[in-house]
């Protein structure tokens, strides 16, 4: 690190958890956000900020006038533009030093896994069942770390999935494809503004920790946000064995 990024991110390496090697695997990480929308707002500008070397921001969506109560990677001058480069902006305004590479699609087949194949930490912050499970099989399939988050009307959960280990389940354990799941949508159901914030800084918050390795990540369990209550609530999950996506590693 340069005099500039010692100064920077000093606030980080006087913690004994992370100090001057865990920064530099910080700067060092390449990190695969899905979804520039509510979660991967907050969630970009904190992996930003904290120095993540290369972030890999994907999103085929526009900005429109009501994403803007929520989604603060956006304002109201970038209506009409394309999310990621509405958001790179705003993420080089926070930190001039971020490198941030943009995919202004939605991530499928072949794409999809050669981002994730490069990736050392993804972070699923979409809005649809299809896309969550198309990245938890590429997860899966290149043993890579997934931090999902989702949050709707006054409820969110996040959750850590470490395919990197045998015996963590994957996304499918959890939320298996198929099954007859409702679908909702914050253009229909509606969503607090700090809920997704809330979410989407704890997504980061788990990036971190897994790219520097330190604390106790959230692989094994979710957690669930009641944002009426304000109250938290563990769940432990385990591995099904006969799970078609994972079950054979």
């Amino acid at each position: 690190m340069n005099d500039d990024q010692l100064l920077r991110y000093s606030r980080h390496i006087l913690l004994p958890e992370i100090g001057v090697e865990g920064q530099e695997a910080i700067l060092a990480a390449r990190v695969l956000v899905i979804g520039a929308g509510g979660l991967g707002s907050p969630a970009a500008m904190y992996l930003a900020a904290a120095g993540v070397g290369t972030l890999v921001l994907a999103d085929g969506d526009t900005v429109d006038l009501t994403n803007l109560q929520r989604q603060i990677l956006h304002s109201a001058d970038g209506v009409g533009r394309l999310k990621v480069e509405s958001g790179r902006d705003t993420l080089h305004r926070l930190n001039p030093l971020a490198h941030v590479e943009l995919r202004a699609t939605r991530l499928e087949g072949q794409a999809l896994e050669d981002e994730v194949a490069a990736a050392d930490v993804v972070l699923d912050c979409c809005d649809n069942f299809a896309t969550r499970h198309a990245v938890n099989r590429a997860c899966v399939k290149f043993r890579k770390p997934l931090v999902s988050g989702a949050g709707i009307r006054f409820d969110g959960q996040v959750s850590v999935f470490d395919l990197r280990k045998d015996e963590s389940a994957c996304y499918h354990c959890l939320f298996p494809e198929g099954e007859d799941l409702e679908e909702v949508r914050c253009a229909v159901m509606g969503v607090f503004a700090p809920l997704v914030g809330i979410i989407g800084a704890t997504q980061a918050a788990e990036a971190l920790k897994l790219i520097v390795g330190c604390g106790t990540s959230l692989d094994g369990r979710l957690l669930l946000l009641d944002g009426l209550e304000m109250e938290w609530r563990s769940v432990s999950l385990g591995r099904d064995p006969g799970c078609p996506v994972c079950g054979s590693r």
